[in-house]
């Protein structure tokens, strides 16, 4: 006698919640994290890397806006993992349901959401790796991010575009169809955002400190505290790093150069007209901290260079190599006169892994940008 084997019995999953209120509610709070996550990185990306039509329109105040933004960028990120993980958790059945296509249409939309769920996973782990300088790939971070982060909010707005009559419904408090449950859900459903809220406010509060100075003291995880390093400040990039030596800064001269050219002595400097500015050092990573800078104003150097008030400058560093040993100011910036060439640090003469001998302090700027180890000023 032959044996007909059974249909293959349905997927069974004994946890309740995975259902379309639960995610929808999860949905909103993870949109609400990625979208500011997205706005402010990309405008984290373009004071980095400016197209050329928008260098001398960039503004430079308020001086403290990149620290701002870029906390902002850098703790909604975090925020979202937590919050990825649950959403991923709610709808997790449906990846499991049979038959896995069931029409074209069905198979485009399980597509667009490979593609949603692959680039958040992607684009929100790469970043906090990032945020502990650890690259564990072969390609260049910056750019990769920055693609990704627009394919994942295109997938995004196609998921929402879909799925909009379920979140309509949520809205507006109607529950027909898929959104009717039994009242017993209800102290379950609120149980379990209230972990998902707590557990995100977790991971917040003990990593934004790095960048918000009154909550500092609760920063357990975040990957730098802004209270170490020398002189009262982190260094992400070292001069050893840099390849720059107490030997290779011998007979160093800072040269400017413009309609009329000139080179300064580091004496010739401290001897020029000094002020003590406090600005905040705010670095992509995430973390930030103000600080007392000793400074010539960059604009009166221009100046003396012959440079018009309408000119942009060039810094170029001694560094040996990196993707930032030379930036370009608008001119937005090099006439500010918060934008300076600092000396001295807290009242102390900068130490070499914090730019000795000089160095760039601009307001609303990329830590990357606040170039290190000055060796040329250029009017540009």
């Amino acid at each position: 006698m032959r044996l007909i084997p059974s249909p293959r019995p349905p997927i069974g999953f004994k946890g309740r919640l995975h259902d379309a209120r639960t995610a929808t509610v999860i949905g909103r709070w993870l949109g609400l994290a990625v979208v500011a996550c997205f706005a402010t990185g990309v405008l984290s990306h373009v004071l980095q890397h400016p197209p050329v039509w928008l260098v001398d329109r960039l503004p430079s105040r308020p001086h403290w806006g990149y620290r701002l933004t870029q906390g902002l960028h850098v703790a909604s990120g975090i925020a979202a993992i937590p919050l990825l993980l649950a959403k991923l958790w709610a709808v997790y059945p449906r990846l499991f349901a049979w038959p896995p296509v069931r029409s074209v249409r069905h198979a485009l939309e399980r597509l667009s959401v490979a593609v949603l769920v692959a680039a958040g996973i992607f684009e929100l782990f790469t970043g906090l790796l990032n945020t502990f300088q650890w690259y564990p790939w072969p390609f260049s971070f910056v750019p990769v991010h920055h693609a990704v982060g627009w394919l994942l909010v295109g997938a995004l707005l196609l998921h929402v575009a879909v799925q909009w009559p379920v979140i309509r419904d949520h809205f507006t408090r109607r529950s027909p169809g898929t959104l009717t449950l039994p009242a017993a859900d209800g102290p379950d459903r609120r149980q379990l955002l209230a972990a998902v809220a707590a557990g995100v406010g977790a991971v917040t509060l003990t990593t934004v400190g790095q960048s918000v100075t009154a909550l500092g003291p609760l920063e357990l995880f975040g990957p730098r505290s802004p209270d170490h390093g020398p002189q009262g400040l982190p260094v992400n990039r070292t001069a050893a790093a840099a390849r720059v030596t107490e030997a290779s800064l011998t007979g160093w001269r800072l040269s400017v150069d413009g309609p009329r050219p000139y080179s300064l002595t580091l004496e010739e400097l401290h001897a020029m007209a000094q002020h003590e500015v406090t600005l905040p050092l705010a670095c992509v990573e995430g973390w930030s901290k103000s600080a007392r800078w000793t400074v010539v104003r960059v604009r009166d150097l221009l100046d003396r260079a012959g440079g018009s008030p309408d000119v942009g400058c060039r810094v170029v560093s001694l560094e040996a190599a990196g993707a930032y040993r030379v930036t370009d100011m608008g001119r937005s910036y090099a006439r500010d006169p918060l934008t300076l060439l600092a000396l001295g640090l807290n009242g102390e003469v900068l130490s070499l892994d914090h730019g000795y001998p000089a160095r760039i302090i601009a307001p609303n700027r990329p830590g990357v940008l606040q170039t290190k180890w000055v060796g040329r000023l250029e009017v540009r």
